[in-house]
């Protein structure tokens, strides 16, 4: 079996193991840990220098968390495609190591019409790999399902993740950025909008979020499992690493 190797390291973060682990422990150190461990979160995936200290927020949850097996719903940039994409590979490599897959992918495509096997999807997509460094520096050891969301209903999308659903041991990833290149003070009022949608467990659109399918899907979970989404952290490129005439969103979201 292959092991997908990692498509955006030294671009999206650094691809020294060393310089990699010091920036992701010096964004853990800035969050006050006060919720519980999550039963799913909300994660952006934006480079580090952009969205690693609102990442931190979500993933500083998971430092004394059971959590040994992650499902990663996020949205595909690199390839259009119908549905869900799910890997053929082994493992995802990071600098930190390999992360091992699940072997549900391969069920999942058998089940679900919507669900296939499509390992080019997955080969330069940047949504899932980036969420991977901070669950390998908290969790250690885990089992990863990642499934890249193309063209698909957030209905058809849910009916998969509910099937994945397990004890406190499995956690779910939804990993979208919010709005993409307005000036600050309007996607501020963009965003604060949308968050206030989705923990009101409304539906967004991809206006909104790039991963708006992801989100909707745990939104309908949410629902039915009668968890309840709290925020975070909310910031934008503006405040973090880039100039304020066309920012991208990022907050951290909590279920549970």
């Amino acid at each position: 079996m292959s092991v997908r190797p990692a498509a955006v390291a030294g671009l999206f973060y650094p691809a020294d193991r060393a310089e990699l682990c010091d920036m992701i422990a010096r964004e853990l150190a800035q969050v006050d840990v006060v919720s519980p461990c999550p039963r799913a979160l909300v994660a952006p995936h934006a480079g580090y220098i952009y969205s690693g200290p609102t990442a931190a927020y979500a993933y500083a949850l998971l430092s004394k968390s059971p959590v040994s097996r992650v499902v990663i719903a996020g949205p595909a940039h690199r390839v259009a495609f119908r549905g869900v994409a799910v890997a053929s590979s082994s493992a995802f490599r990071t600098p930190l190591g390999d992360v091992p897959l699940a072997a549900d992918g391969r069920e999942l495509a058998e089940r679900f019409d919507c669900v296939a096997i499509d390992d080019g999807a997955h080969a330069m997509e940047h949504s899932l790999e980036v969420q991977l460094p901070f669950l390998q520096t908290v969790l250690g050891s885990f089992e990863l399902l990642p499934l890249c969301v193309g063209a698909v209903e957030a209905s058809e999308l849910a009916d998969v993740l509910e099937s994945l659903w397990g004890d406190a041991q499995m956690l779910f990833v939804i990993s979208s950025d919010l709005s993409h290149y307005h000036p600050y003070a309007e996607a501020r009022r963009m965003d604060l909008t949308t968050i206030d949608r989705i923990l009101e467990g409304q539906s967004i659109d991809h206006e909104q979020a790039c991963g708006a399918t992801g989100i909707n899907a745990m939104n309908i979970l949410a629902k039915q499992h009668g968890l309840q989404a709290q925020l975070l952290d909310y910031r934008n490129s503006g405040d973090t690493a880039g100039d304020r005439d066309r920012v991208v969103g990022y907050a951290s979201l909590a279920f549970g």
